[in-house]
């Protein structure tokens, strides 16, 4: 199978979920950090990395580019697990949520969920 398989057959419900998920959280991450920046910055800020990642990764599935996949899923795998670790143990840290605060408690925990298919997804396609 070639690495331009990611995107395509049921890889197609996977770059949809991730560009659906880079919009809203982008488009969320954007609002807060134009109108509300000063209350929560750190929260905001890790918003708009976690759109960021998911803009990444919606091109790498699309392009089939597997090692930058992998690599982006590490870094929202360990995101999700970091910032949700740390904003359950220390809810102070984390005045307002970000995507991945409570292991993405307020997405439905999609965001705990979706690198564990992402992974399991590429692990299927080599």
């Amino acid at each position: 199978m070639s690495d331009t398989a990611l995107g395509k057959g049921p890889g197609r419900a996977l770059v949809g979920v991730y560009g659906l998920f880079a919009l809203a959280a982008g488009a969320r991450a954007t609002v807060q950090i134009l109108t509300r920046f000063g209350e929560a910055p750190l929260a905001y800020s890790l918003s708009a990395f976690a759109a960021l990642v998911y803009v990444l990764l919606t091109v790498a599935l699309v392009r089939g580019a597997r090692r930058l996949a992998l690599v982006a899923l590490g870094i929202e795998l360990a995101g999700v697990l970091v910032i949700g670790t740390v904003s359950v143990l220390d809810p102070a840290a984390f005045p307002d949520d970000t995507v991945w605060s409570g292991y993405g408690r307020g997405y439905l925990y999609i965001p705990l969920v979706l690198p564990l298919v992402g992974l399991y997804w590429l692990w299927r396609r080599r």
